[in-house]
């Protein structure tokens, strides 16, 4: 099952997915349970429920006549891992602990919905912003000390992530945490695919693409720490709750191809390491992040227009 969240009315629906083009509103369907996707998943067997609701219907409204949201309303917690891929520790040059894996967290308003802009920062204050084509797990069932045999037990399911990253920020001090927090700097989506459709995310393949160009692509065995091994570990410091994100990480940049002109053109690259075949988002860009059997998520970059007038603060040349 696929749960999109659609903004109608001045206010943020849900729909099931019906087919490549329609969908079926949540309300038509299933009108006892919550507007939310949070409260559906904070209810006894509420998935399920609406699965049962939806089963054979045919969708009745195009895919294409709305505006696709965040789903995920009132997270609670919204995580993310650095260095969590081989590719992108090995291109980077940096250590990580090998038993425990980088976290740090993320705001929900620094998340839009799909096809919505992605917001860069001003060039006067950086120009490093990169992409960061991710999987996103969402937690369905709430729990404390989980053992990693049974942590998949507690997805709800996944969605394709653009954790995008501005790497001037990440390098003022020792926490990075604004740097990956900009406003409307990444997003997440299409939809929430449940997990029993999804099947092991182990078996699956992330990509991005600037502009048509494949700029990363990996398995999701790659990882060094897996969804069950994350979940255990947050699971040792606090309740997981329904809604939880969880951005996996992100895999390293493809070497760029023979005639790659940006990708091979590295005084174009503002970030502390250069690395051959990464370009930067720029605005005028098409983002998409696409894991095989999820779907794709896409974005446009737009500037940031509530910059009035230049903007003073501390820049690092990096």
């Amino acid at each position: 099952m696929k749960i999109i969240a659609y903004a109608e009315g001045g206010a943020t629906a849900l729909g099931v997915i019906t087919s490549p083009t329609h969908f079926v509103a949540v309300s038509d369907i299933a009108p006892e349970l919550p507007s939310g996707l949070i409260a559906i998943l904070e209810l006894a067997h509420g998935l399920a429920r609406l699965r049962d609701a939806a089963q054979g219907v045919q969708g009745d409204r195009a895919l294409a006549s709305v505006r696709l949201k965040p789903f995920l309303d009132r997270p609670n917690a919204m995580w993310a891992l650095a260095l969590n891929f081989k590719s992108h520790v090995a291109e980077t040059g940096l250590q990580t602990n090998a038993d425990y894996p980088h976290l740090f967290m993320r705001m929900p308003a620094s998340y839009v919905g799909s096809d919505e802009p992605i917001v860069a920062p001003p060039e006067s204050i950086a120009r490093a912003f990169d992409y960061e084509g991710e999987l996103g797990v969402i937690i369905g069932k709430p729990g404390r000390y989980i053992p990693v045999q049974r942590a998949m037990e507690h997805v709800a399911g996944y969605t394709c992530l653009n954790e995008g990253s501005v790497r001037e920020y990440q390098v003022h001090n020792r926490q990075f945490g604004l740097g990956k927090n900009f406003e409307a700097s990444g997003s997440y989506g299409p939809w929430l695919m449940t997990s029993d459709e999804f099947g092991d995310p182990a078996k699956h393949t992330v990509l991005t693409r600037i502009n048509g160009v494949v700029r990363q692509r990996a398995p999701l065995d790659d990882m060094l720490f897996d969804v069950a091994r994350v979940i255990s570990y947050l699971s040792q410091g606090y309740n997981l709750r329904p809604g939880d994100l969880i951005a996996m990480g992100t895999p390293g940049a493809l070497k760029p191809q023979p005639g790659d002109v940006e990708g091979h053109d590295m005084s174009r690259q503002y970030g502390l390491f250069k690395v051959p075949g990464l370009v930067h988002m720029r605005p005028g860009d098409q983002v998409e992040v696409e894991i095989d059997g999820l779907g794709i998520l896409r974005n446009p970059v737009v500037h940031d227009k509530s910059c009035r007038g230049g903007t003073q603060g501390p820049q690092t040349a990096a």
